[in-house]
């Protein structure tokens, strides 16, 4: 049994999308799974499309969600070049050869000319495939078209009649009518190889297996497997998996969110996070588990298991997922990974990290639980680095404007004063035992507080804050909070806050 061999073949024309990070997750753990090979090969012909550096930024992106590959541009192959634009010869070869055989002809049509076919046929009901006019030019006819100046198309001769089957290992058995496929090009005007014979000559000649791909390609499968067979290759084995759709059942974009690898990676989702939620995206293992490592989702996958019908991107759903993969990682990992969103934000710099390392595991601690993603960690923890926020107004009205805050707060501020051991439990201690002599309740002293030393009414543990954020800045912010209060009681214009 030949030994598989898969691939990713992306258009260097832009990031890489949700939908081809899912499609390029399913062909490395079919591979993995069967000791097979991946091999990373760039369809770069269309160079209207392709964008300088996005070849690169693909790969960077594969490498970061920890994907790596065989065989490709980057490391090299037995079966290279990996580029399309670098295969010319290979394309030009093959299309000679089913010329010379009469499988294949040269259209000399303009695009007006096929424009009007198509009008025409839509007129008449008719499907809108070539007429194929051009089939049986004599050479004379041919001839004449030149000193036009025309430069021909290459066409492949199709069936008239019957149909063309397309084998899916996840969709079963799909059919088409050949007649409503028609003579299609497989060589441009220019000299390009269109999408489908390119495709098709670099799959035979590096040995593929398996195509797996997103279904949006079925569409294009009977067309490849015509030109397997007037090229005399066997075929590989397809499985087209389902689309991904947005939460609205349509086509995902932009206006959902985050679509591309690279905005996830710059929004702080984690790559083992977005490789565990994409993989759920079409399939499922056996046992029906939800969080997989990578070696568990190779042991684990199937193409049998991949579903065929749409599968619907939950934003809401991965951050949750995140949020779990974030709560998992070591201190000193997560501490990594969050100073560069703490640097763009401006809260820390490099000598504050090498300074305050340990207190800043401490803080990024203290608010892992409450994070689903990197980028939040600036905001939830922005209070620890400066106390010139402004109060929630909502907090505002529900605990400062107590009438007997000031009396509650102001006691709170004595007892720590006086404090020794500046730690969260003595911290809370103290505090409890204020309560209790005040005969309230520990939320009436303990919510105002926060709102004075945090500008919010929700957050990691008051008492891992206060021990934190240091006995001074405790003290120097309920000040700040009591002046803020007495002023505004006395109608006076607030304490800037």
């Amino acid at each position: 049994m030949a030994k598989v061999r898969v691939r990713f073949a992306p258009s260097p024309t832009g990031y890489l999308h949700v939908g081809g990070a899912r499609t390029v997750l399913f062909n490395w753990l079919f591979a993995r799974n069967q000791g097979g090979d991946l091999v990373l090969r760039l369809e770069d012909t269309d160079t209207d499309r392709t964008v300088v550096d996005a070849a690169e930024r693909i790969m960077e992106s594969l490498r970061w969600l920890g994907i790596d590959w065989d065989e490709g541009p980057d490391v090299g192959g037995p079966y290279g070049p990996y580029r399309q634009s670098e295969r010319r010869e290979f394309y030009r070869e093959h299309s000679k050869r089913l010329l010379e055989e009469g499988l294949a002809y040269e259209c000399y049509c303009t695009p007006e000319e096929l424009a009007k076919e198509r009008e025409l046929a839509k007129r008449e009901g008719r499907p809108a495939g070539y007429s194929g006019k051009c089939r049986n030019l004599t050479k004379t006819e041919r001839e004449r078209l030149k000193t036009l100046g025309r430069r021909p198309a290459l066409r492949l001769c199709v069936p008239s009649v019957g149909e063309t089957v397309v084998e899916d290992l996840i969709r079963g058995s799909v059919s088409f009518e050949n007649a409503e496929i028609g003579d299609f090009i497989i060589v441009k005007s220019d000299g390009m190889p269109a999408y489908n014979f390119a495709c098709v000559v670099d799959d035979v000649l590096m040995k593929m297996t398996h195509i797996i791909r997103g279904d949006e390609h079925l569409s294009n499968t009977p067309r490849q497997i015509m030109i397997y067979r007037a090229l005399g290759y066997e075929l590989p084995q397809f499985a087209h998996v389902p689309m991904i759709l947005a939460p609205d059942r349509t086509k995902l974009s932009k206006r959902h969110g985050a679509v591309s690898v690279e905005e996830f990676r710059d929004a702080g989702f984690l790559p083992e996070a977005i490789l565990n939620y994409i993989a759920l995206l079409g399939w499922s293992p056996q046992d029906g588990e939800e969080f997989m490592t990578k070696d568990e989702m190779v042991k684990k996958f199937s193409l049998q298991r991949v579903s065929s019908t749409p599968a619907i991107y939950d934003i809401t759903k991965l951050g949750w997922m995140n949020g779990c993969y974030i709560r998992q990682k070591p201190t000193e990992e997560l501490l990594n990974l969050t100073v560069p969103f703490l640097k763009d934000a401006g809260l820390v710099d490099d000598e504050f990290v090498r300074d305050r390392k340990t207190w800043l595991s401490e803080v990024i601690e203290s608010v892992r639980d409450r994070v689903r993603t990197l980028a939040e960690v600036p905001d939830a923890t922005s209070f620890f680095f400066a106390g010139d926020f402004v109060y929630d107004e909502a907090g505002v009205k529900k605990y400062f404007e107590k009438p007997d805050v000031l009396s509650i707060l102001t006691r709170g501020r004595s007892s720590l004063e006086n404090l020794e051991s500046w730690d969260a439990q003595s911290i809370e201690t103290t505090y409890r035992k204020v309560a209790a002599d005040l005969g309230i309740k520990g939320g009436d002293l303990i919510h105002p507080t926060r709102l004075a030393l945090t500008g919010r009414t929700a957050g990691p543990g008051l008492f891992v804050i206060m021990s934190l954020l240091g006995k001074a800045e405790v003290l120097k912010r309920l000040d700040r909070a009591i002046g803020w209060i007495q002023n505004k009681g006395t109608g006076r214009t607030p304490l800037v806050p």
